[in-house]
């Protein structure tokens, strides 16, 4: 299992990080069963399917103590996941009620309440600068930088995990934003990839 995250970021991870990383799988899969965070049919696979899979994204981090916004965190993934991996603050948004408190819980929970914080809202309505900006299936390409660019700099970088539709939903997207874009092979699919992209504005505007 260790070797799997390992794979996944890119560099060794302390004993006592993958410790976290069970404690907060045990809890997700505790609150699966109340409420539907992910899918049934996908709890066998967690470790490959949903936590490796958002382990990779710290791979692209500018800096160990960058700050993230993840949207649309829903079960904390990837956004727990990050926080539990990198050093610098976390923001989650959720809008729905139930999973923003699990959110809550789960933060406290494993310690980490010192660098995360989570935001019952729509990206739409909350405000700040951060330096990741990402969402796992959340949202096209386009919605998704609609609802974040007011939150980036000209040094933030976007990171979105996406299947099958990532080179269409980046074809659709440059139709009305421009900047540098990149679909990077994920390491837990091969059918998937990492949209990357960074100095990203709409097309005719600074």
């Amino acid at each position: 299992m260790i070797e799997l995250i390992e794979a996944a970021v890119g560099r060794d991870v302390p004993r006592e990080t993958l410790d976290l990383l069970k404690r907060y799988v045990a809890l997700l899969l505790e609150e699966n069963e109340r409420q539907n965070l992910i899918s049934k049919s996908t709890t066998e696979e967690i470790w490959e399917r949903h936590i490796a899979d958002g382990a990779q994204l710290v791979r692209f981090a500018p800096r160990p103590d960058s700050s993230w916004l993840d949207i649309g965190s829903g079960a904390g993934l990837p956004g727990l996941v990050i926080a539990i991996l990198t050093e610098g603050p976390v923001t989650l948004v959720e809008p729905r009620k139930l999973r923003a408190e699990f959110l809550q819980r789960t933060t406290e929970a494993l310690g980490l309440g010192g660098r995360v914080t989570v935001r019952v809202a729509k990206a739409e309505r909350i405000t700040g600068k951060f330096d990741v900006i990402t969402a796992r299936a959340v949202a096209s390409l386009e919605v998704l930088l609609s609802i974040s660019r007011h939150l980036s700099t000209d040094k933030t970088l976007w990171l979105f995990p996406k299947g099958k539709s990532a080179q269409l939903e980046l074809e659709e997207a440059k139709r009305s934003w421009q900047g540098s874009f990149q679909l990077v092979p994920s390491v837990t699919s091969d059918e998937a990839a990492i949209l990357v992209a960074s100095q990203v504005r709409r097309k005719g505007r600074g």
